[in-house]
């Protein structure tokens, strides 16, 4: 893939002058993170919503986030080429009515009773996001200098992670509704009719509430297109985005241990704040906690990911370097996991979600961690990283599975220690 070809936004962006654009950009990126966390964060609801709907098992159910985060991988880098052809500002527009799309199809499907559809409307609405994202992330790592890029990604996460919080409690209130009665009552069913009947009528919740948010991402599309946000475009001679990797300078980059084991990095950290995430309803159903309860958890990891969010502002840069920031986090993060191995019930629960704020500043510390010194590689580099997002498919696919031959306590705590140290070895070698 040649330098040329890559998006020129990210570039442009760089050689900007931190400030030129004002605040003005970083609060209409802060709205689109809003946007990304609540569509993101439905996913762990949704999990059991279909478990129940669709009589699913959990390797089953978690094929919500498998597809979801999958389609990242598949469509980074066509979005980048998207990027390189429209510009920021259309591609951000035409990334929410993707997005729309995605969403529309999703709660049509399932409320329908078709369950391979709506994953297929998922993997619609995730190539929307992977479209706003490599677009919108590196902007906000270049918009000012590169000391405080964590700090601006955490104004960004904060917008992000506050949505997460409403998310899966907005979906449980008003899709969810008595999903333990439910489930309890189809479950002792023997007539397999009537049984059809109760699960169709329960689904049929997710339709309106979906649209709404589908018609709210086409608002939001126009809402972007008539704003002030800079209409960044690359230069008039930029052509099409290929994969040729021809040019020696941009293959050694893309080789170097630094990409690559930041590459990996990316892909361990997205798998263990997943996990962290939408898989904590199905580890506290592991103790025979009430579905009633756990349909509200992945608001508790990301009440957690917000104060911790909240923490590294104020500790990065100013008393310590965001590298040296996202080692400590890795190390708390892997101590809280050991602490949930030794605890149970309700206490275990609390460990996972307490990861939430381990995970807060890793990614802000990664991302431009690993961008950093890869010059014209860049915009590929941001494109490898976000393909990187599909471990939050990977990694809770794993623990769904393992856990049906070891215990979960002790798969989940193997898959995120062994995540976190390795995300702390890089960073610690990456600060030298």
């Amino acid at each position: 893939m040649s330098v040329e070809n890559q998006p020129a936004v990210l570039q442009d962006i760089h050689c900007c002058p931190a400030g030129a654009y004002g605040w003005t950009p970083l609060m209409l990126t802060a709205g689109l993170f809003f946007l990304i966390g609540f569509v993101t964060w439905l996913n762990g609801p949704l999990i059991s919503f279909v478990r129940v709907s669709f009589s699913l098992d959990d390797i089953s159910a978690f094929f919500i986030p498998l597809v979801f985060y999958f389609s990242y991988f598949f469509f980074a880098i066509p979005a980048s080429w998207v990027i390189t052809r429209t510009g920021l500002k259309r591609g951000l527009s035409l990334s929410l009515m993707v997005m729309a799309l995605g969403m529309a199809g999703t709660g049509q499907f399932i409320a329908a009773g078709v369950y391979g559809a709506a994953l297929a409307g998922l993997l619609v609405l995730g190539c929307g996001l992977a479209l706003l994202q490599v677009a919108v992330n590196p902007y906000v790592s270049f918009l000012g200098p590169a000391q405080k890029a964590a700090q601006r990604i955490a104004i960004m996460g904060i917008c992000n992670k506050f949505a997460g919080i409403l998310a899966p409690i907005v979906l449980a209130t008003l899709v969810m509704g008595d999903i333990e009665g439910v489930a309890h009552q189809a479950a002792t069913m023997t007539d397999p009719a009537a049984r059809a009947a109760l699960l169709g009528q329960f689904v049929q919740a997710i339709y309106w509430p979906y649209l709404g948010m589908a018609v709210l991402m086409l608002l939001t599309a126009g809402a972007v297109a008539l704003s002030s946000l800079p209409d960044i475009q690359p230069p008039d001679t930029a052509s099409p985005l290929s994969t040729d990797t021809s040019s020696p300078q941009i293959r050694q980059m893309l080789l170097s241990p630094h990409v690559l084991c930041g590459i990996g990095a990316m892909f361990l950290y997205v798998g263990v704040e997943v996990m962290a995430g939408d898989a904590i309803g199905t580890y506290a159903q592991g103790f025979g906690l009430p579905l009633s309860q756990t349909r509200f958890f992945t608001a508790l990891t990301l009440t957690g990911m917000l104060a911790g969010y909240c923490l590294g502002m104020v500790c990065t840069p100013r008393f310590c370097s965001q590298e040296r920031y996202t080692f400590y986090s890795c190390m708390a993060g892997a101590v809280l996991s050991l602490l949930a191995f030794m605890a149970h019930g309700y206490s275990a629960v609390l460990c996972v979600a307490l990861l939430g704020v381990a995970n807060a500043m890793i990614f802000p510390g990664l991302f431009p961690t690993v961008l950093k010194n890869t010059g014209k590689a860049a915009p590929l580099v941001a494109a490898c990283l976000v393909m990187a997002y599909c471990g939050g498919g990977i990694v809770p696919q794993l623990f769904v599975w393992l856990k049906t031959l070891f215990g979960f306590q002790g798969v989940f705590t193997s898959l995120t220690v062994t995540g976190y140290a390795l995300i702390a070895l890089y960073m610690r070698r990456s600060a030298v």
